[in-house]
């Protein structure tokens, strides 16, 4: 059957109803293929074979090494022509032209004036080598044969053998003889394979050098992946960023750019290199140009640092091995040493370490704190494992108030003398007051004797955000959150900013995203030691750090959320910052809430125990007369301004916003009317005691009918 198949089906089915069938199908000769021509199959074997990546990668190596004796052959020649002529002194001389740099260009001047003459006294010298060549080979020459004959003639006469006398001449003519035998048995050799060492040493040069086209390398090198930092890389960056006046310079310069450069030098898993600047071109351009620089030094933005040194018109720029920043940081030494112990007044606290690998340590004495940054990106533990630290000395108190109330500073239970926790308005209220609590303390400590010592006190807020941005207001109107004067939490706050530090009552807040709604700038300008983790914008950062910390090259906003978790940039003289520079980049070590625990547990063992209150307890109504009574102390008269400032003192919740209406009002009520008295408004003591006898007078007998 040429067109047709037969398919036969029968019924097996055993069941009795089931009758046999036997179905004929028909179904029509698929038509067979036609067969592919052999020339079709053969090119796609050959354009298979030539794409394939084999091909490519053998191809690429043949060109490679090839073009590695060609690159080198050009290396020496460059390197011959300036070993024979000035041109090494005229590119360092237009280097020095086009940086600006006079001095310099005429010291290089000099120089290859020096060279000249002294070349032309060598050639000069060469026109009277030849016969002095000749005159010094006939004299070595008769010297020589006078020594050989001498020493002839003291053979012969030893020997007795006349014939003596010629043996040395004769031994050094075979010597000789037996050299030109040598000669003309290794030259043959020599002359073949001469040809294939200068191309492989050539080779050897270029290879080195790295002198091949870049589509000719390894996929490793095209893609820039590991590729190391040298001065050629550096400056054909630069040269490549778009700036006109940096361009032109480079191609101006006889070096091709290499003298802008200081020498390379490793910086921790880095390279750091400073980079003088040719006239035109200024330091914040190299600034906003971070991510193509760092694209053209085959790195990631985040593995490029650039800040400014204290020389003029330079820029340093600090580059990270390729991955290496995504690498983890050892553990803390307040977890790996179970007897570090903490010296609030003369130690440091381990936080971390810098780019360069080296311990970041940090001093907290008498310096209010800021750290901010995006939500979830290490700031509660960044700012937990300083405050361990300071559990650590017996003598630091802590009043601490947590508004995310998540347990993350549940450890300082038993630590902190208040510790609230919590996000909504009651606990605003009370964390509030317990900062106004340390403004008091802070007043009584002003006030004490000249020389008293008194033990730290840090007054930490966690997510203080919600502080600032709290609608609730009091009995008197006045609000909770907000920066307006009357504002609680924010008046609290720059109090203790503007005259805490003097008695060691130290401000610590945590924000994120700042803003100046939640982040005041009086508030962040008060602290002594500033520090961010990721932010999202350039403005944020400079709510942050401050606009003299972002102009010298700080960019938290560059760091990359969630990948650069504890990765902080800290603004403080509290901290070892290079020379020149406004701030400095930490990684910080993560210690658990586990880890927390346990170095909290230690610190509670090196106290006699720390009763913690969880609440802030409402003072009991005052006694404005007595209040005063108390406020005049043992004084006859005193000024009525200076009663209000007693009182505010003694109690500023109570009495903060008292004005001389208010303080009338009260004694007038008592019939103890303030007067006048060489001019001033006074309160006379006797009225007040007076009146406040007579209160009390009428008080027992009113109770006593």
């Amino acid at each position: 059957m040429g067109d047709t198949i037969v398919h036969l089906h029968k019924n097996t089915d055993p069941s009795p109803q089931s009758a046999t069938v036997t179905t004929l199908t028909v179904v029509p000769d698929p038509a067979p293929s036609a067969p592919v021509p052999l020339w079709v199959r053969s090119g796609r074997a050959i354009r298979q074979a030539v794409t394939h990546e084999n091909t490519k990668t053998a191809a690429r190596a043949v060109a490679r090494h090839g073009l590695y004796v060609v690159g080198g052959a050009r290396i020496v020649g460059r390197r011959t022509w300036d070993g024979k002529t000035a041109a090494r002194y005229e590119r360092f001389m237009r280097a020095a032209e086009a940086a600006g740099n006079m001095d310099a260009a005429m010291e290089w001047e000099e120089r290859a004036q020096r060279y000249r003459d002294a070349r032309h006294r060598r050639r000069m010298d060469l026109l009277h080598s030849p016969v002095d060549a000749a005159k010094g080979a006939l004299v070595t020459t008769g010297m020589g044969i006078g020594s050989l004959v001498a020493l002839g003639v003291v053979m012969a006469i030893a020997t007795k053998d006349v014939t003596d006398v010629v043996t040395p001449l004769m031994a050094t003519v075979d010597f000789i003889n037996l050299l030109m035998t040598i000669v003309q048995v290794v030259w043959g050799p020599a002359v073949s394979l001469g040809p294939f060492l200068a191309l492989l040493a050539l080779w050897a040069v270029g290879s080195k050098q790295q002198a091949a086209p870049a589509w000719v390398m390894p996929d490793r090198v095209r893609n820039g992946e590991g590729e190391p930092i040298t001065p050629s890389i550096v400056v054909k960056a630069l040269r490549d960023l778009g700036i006109p006046a940096m361009r032109n310079a480079i191609k101006e310069m006889g070096d091709a750019g290499a003298s802008m450069l200081s020498p390379i030098v490793i910086a921790g898993c880095g390279v750091e290199v400073d980079v003088t600047l040719p006239s035109g071109v200024s330091t914040n351009e190299i600034q906003q140009r971070r991510r193509k620089l760092a694209e053209n030094l085959s790195r990631h933005e985040h593995e490029v640092f650039i800040t400014i040194p204290t020389a003029a018109r330079t820029v340093r720029l600090w580059v990270a091995d390729s991955g290496a920043l995504d690498e983890p940081i050892g553990p803390s030494p307040l977890v790996t040493d179970e007897t570090l112990t903490g010296d609030y007044a003369k130690g440091r606290a381990p936080w971390g370490q810098d780019l360069r690998g080296d311990a970041a340590s940090i001093s907290l004495y008498q310096r209010h704190f800021l750290i901010t940054g995006l939500s979830n990106q290490g700031k509660t533990a960044a700012l937990r494992a300083l405050a361990l630290w300071l559990a650590l000395d017996r003598s630091v108190q802590f009043l601490m108030g947590d508004l995310k109330g998540a347990g993350d500073w549940a450890m300082f239970d038993g630590l902190a003398t208040v510790l609230i926790q919590g996000p909504t308005d009651e606990h605003v209220i009370e964390v509030t007051e317990m900062v106004e609590s340390a403004v008091d303390e802070m007043n009584r400590r002003l006030q004490a004797p000249p020389g008293t010592q008194f033990p730290p006190l840090i007054v930490l807020v966690d997510e203080a955000q919600v502080a600032f941005m709290c609608p609730a207001v009091d009995d008197e109107k006045r609000p909770y959150g907000g920066s307006k004067a009357k504002s609680r939490y924010f008046t609290a706050v720059r109090k203790i900013h503007n005259q805490g530090r003097a008695v060691n009552v130290l401000m610590w807040q945590g924000t994120q995203d700042p803003t100046d709604q939640n982040l005041p700038k009086l508030v962040r300008e008060g602290a002594h030691t500033r520090a961010s983790l990721a932010l999202g914008t350039e403005s944020q950062a400079r709510m942050a750090l401050g606009d003299k910390a972002v102009d010298g090259g700080a960019a938290p906003n560059l760091l990359r959320p969630g990948l650069d978790k504890g990765t902080v940039v800290v603004a403080s003289d509290g901290i070892e910052i290079p020379a020149g520079q406004a701030s400095i980049t930490v990684r910080t070590h993560y210690i658990s809430t586990d880890d927390a625990h346990a170095i909290a547990d230690r610190a509670k063992a090196l106290r006699d125990g720390v009763t913690t209150l969880h609440a802030i307890e409402r003072g009991a109504e005052r006694d404005p007369l007595a209040d005063i009574a108390a406020a005049l102390g043992d004084a006859a008269r005193v000024p009525t301004t200076d009663v209000l400032k007693r009182l505010a003192a003694l109690n500023e919740d109570a009495y903060g916003t008292w004005t001389n209406g208010d303080l009338k009002r009260v004694l007038d009520a008592h019939g103890a009317e303030p007067y006048k008295s060489d001019g001033r408004m006074v309160v006379a003591r006797d009225r007040v005691l007076r009146a406040l006898a007579n209160r009390d007078g009428d008080g027992s007998a009113s109770a006593a009918e």
